[in-house]
């Protein structure tokens, strides 16, 4: 019977490897540029830091059978932000952070059981950034480390920016328990949904407005004010636009500003954002992030410098967009040692390590040859570039 991976996860072939390589070299010289320090979160941990306080729904974590409860890390950020809180304490704020590991998350397949899905994330987070100013760093990095990528006109890269104080001044004229409702169906852009509320005419009509209300930051912008105006929310957005859009004109970035927009994860409690490109059949999100202040705070955070935000990549799907392939400059050559019938591989590994001390790759085969013409044979099957014969 032939063996296959658990559902979800996947073998990479040699290829596949090395432009996630490539990936994360360009993404980690972009963020260190920046100032970004790299570290390494654990995979595993406390289901109560994988939780993030209940931001993150239990059936989205591969729980793992042990004592205590621990689970496979779904994202990188309530890691980091717990180490922020505890042994990176004493670190000078802003402190600026940026890793890359596998992630985990758990999925219902179509058949109803466990579908573990397994990524690579790379991303950053910056700790006690204060007011618009850290956002305005956080955007202009994420635009810097895209334009790194040098994607393709046919990626239609597209930027989703929206904010959880937007949605708040849609749920405000609303009872409490109204808005949750409320919010998932805006969120969901369930039309139906929202007209089975028994919302009174005008609250129902407003709400349907807004729920089709995506689109240039300028023109969002300008219908929140004339129907919110003087909103703190809103001098920050126009503030972050104006630095945005030539950057983002710039890397052939479109911009986009959706006031209903919020994320499957409930993590934020700011800015959200989302980078989509188009795959090969639908539309892909490639990196995800945004503010989440109430996270730091949930997690031992005190005090003004108490916020978190950040953003991060997913590099597996990046390599499988259309068009992309290994992008090194330079191809490496192998050479492949074969030895004649009166020598032993002792002698070839002696001959592979001066080959290696001159930097170059080469590979052993392990079995004699007669002649060098069946070593020429055997180097036409391996795949090497050229032949090192000892024969006396």
């Amino acid at each position: 019977m032939a063996l296959q991976p658990a559902s979800g996860v996947r073998d990479l072939n040699p290829q596949q490897v090395q432009r996630n390589q490539e990936l994360r070299e360009t993404l980690a010289g972009v963020f260190c540029l920046w100032g970004f320090e790299e570290v390494t979160p654990p995979r595993i941990e406390r289901m109560d830091t994988l939780k993030a306080g209940g931001a993150i729904d239990s059936r989205d974590i591969v729980r793992l059978v042990s004592d205590e409860p621990l689970g496979l890390r779904p994202e990188l950020t309530a890691s980091i932000a717990r180490a922020a809180c505890t042994r990176l304490l004493e670190r000078q704020r802003p402190l600026r952070l940026w890793s890359c590991g596998t992630v985990f998350e758990s999925r219902t397949a179509d058949e109803g059981g466990q579908c573990i899905e397994e990524n690579l994330h790379c991303g950053v987070e910056l700790f006690g950034g204060l007011g618009v100013e850290s956002e305005l760093e956080l955007f202009s990095l994420l635009l810097a480390s895209l334009k790194s990528l040098s994607l393709d006109k046919i990626h239609q890269p597209r930027l989703l920016i929206g904010h959880t104080s937007l949605m708040e001044l849609l749920l405000e004229p609303f009872e409490l328990r109204q808005r949750n409702q409320i919010r998932a169906c805006l969120s969901q852009y369930d039309r139906l949904g929202l007209q089975e509320l028994g919302l009174a005419n005008d609250a129902h009509d407003n709400l349907a407005y807004w729920l089709d209300r995506r689109g240039t930051p300028q023109e969002i912008l300008h219908a929140l004010d004339e129907q919110y105006p003087n909103q703190e929310v809103l001098k920050q957005l126009v503030r972050l636009f104006t630095h945005l859009l030539p950057l983002a004109e710039d890397s052939g970035l479109q911009l986009q500003l959706d006031p209903t927009f919020q994320p499957h994860y409930e993590l934020y409690d700011g800015i959200l954002l989302q980078l989509v490109c188009q795959g090969n059949s639908a539309p892909v999100v490639i990196a995800r992030g945004g503010r989440y202040d109430s996270l730091v705070k949930r997690l031992g955070g005190e005090g003004a410098e108490a916020t978190g935000l950040g953003f991060s990549y997913c590099v597996d799907d990046i390599r499988n967009l259309p068009g992309d392939s290994v992008t090194t400059t330079h191809e490496e050559t192998a050479t492949l040692i074969c030895y004649g019938p009166t020598q032993t591989l002792e002698t070839a590994l002696q001959r592979q390590m001066e080959l290696h001390q001159q930097g170059r790759i080469s590979v052993l085969d392990h079995r004699a040859c007669e002649d060098h013409a069946e070593a020429m044979n055997r180097l036409k099957q391996s795949g090497c570039d050229s032949l090192e014969w000892i024969d006396p």
